[in-house]
């Protein structure tokens, strides 16, 4: 007797699951359900499937986590399930390390020709071991990585949950903390370098309250006004509380705008330029350090 092949089928949705596995059962595959992505690990450990299809919005552990931690143990292939049909939504899955992405609603027949396909291509050419996690676009600091590549946070070796455009935000402040950011915060509002001219300085993320990020702090404040707590908050110092609150004002308003400007577009479309900086400086007798008005790559 010929062994089926076994599809494990990930899906919040009952329904949809029932049917998915009614049309695979036809083609004589033998299936499993689960609904939510704890299950999931559990069943692919035990159930030991050929191919899995996952639904990306599961209750508790979600798609592209599920999809990490079965990538991280096997080369399953694995064909993502979802109403999201956005380019980035598409993307990162695949480079997660699903092997293919189909969008709901569905048609069964096309389900069913690319499970066979996918199967088809593990079957020829057997796949090499998962190669290490690509350090590529990797921030590592004591206690935490911060992987674009693969769009994963480790803290002190345990991962740790955090939506897309939060991630893509953490790196971009942890890869060039204090010159890339202050420049950033300088453009977002014109009276930013007159605010604090000498910029500003990033803390990594460290346990709040402890010594290292006090020391850390203090190190930082010989140099800035304000100092940034990574995922905290900000540390600021200035000669009366209604310039020091001030201060803080200003740099929360002009994050504030950045980051809403990242969520939109990496690029922005107008900025102020190295030499406006120098003109507002001449204009507002200021010194504003060169070491954040370089010119950027286009």
């Amino acid at each position: 007797m010929v062994n089926k092949q076994k599809i494990l089928i990930v899906d919040d949705d009952e329904a949809i699951a029932e049917l998915v596995s009614l049309y695979l059962a036809k083609e004589c595959f033998d299936t499993m359900m689960v609904h939510d992505g704890e299950k999931a690990l559990v069943a692919f450990d035990t159930y030991h499937p050929n191919l899995v299809l996952l639904d990306l919005m599961l209750p508790g552990i979600d798609g592209y986590q599920v999809c990490r931690e079965i990538r991280a143990r096997a080369n399953t292939p694995i064909i993502m399930l979802s109403a999201k049909g956005e380019v980035f939504d598409k993307v990162l899955g695949l480079e997660l390390g699903a092997d293919d992405y189909i969008m709901k609603p569905f048609d069964s027949k096309e389900l069913v020709a690319r499970v066979k396909a996918v199967l088809r291509r593990y079957q020829a050419v057997p796949k090499p071991e998962v190669p290490a996690v690509d350090k590529g676009k990797c921030v590592e600091y004591p206690g935490i990585e911060i992987n674009l590549t693969n769009y994963s946070v480790l803290v002190d070796g345990q991962n740790v949950e955090m939506p897309p455009k939060e991630l893509e935000l953490l790196y971009f402040l942890a890869s060039s903390p204090n010159q890339v950011f202050t420049r950033e915060l300088w453009e977002m509002a014109t009276e930013c370098p007159v605010v604090f001219p000498s910029g500003v300085g990033v803390v990594p993320w460290m346990v709040p309250g402890g010594r290292d990020i006090a020391v850390a702090t203090s190190e930082l404040m010989k140099k800035y006004d304000v100092a940034i707590w990574a995922h905290h908050g900000m540390f600021a110092a200035g000669e009366d509380f209604d310039l020091t609150f001030g201060l803080m004002h200003t740099v929360e308003k002009s994050a504030e705008i950045l980051v809403k400007i990242l969520s939109m577009t990496p690029r922005k479309i107008q900025t102020i330029t190295p030499e406006n900086f120098r003109e507002l400086a001449h204009d507002f007798n200021v010194t504003l350090p060169e070491e954040f008005l370089y010119e950027k790559k286009k």
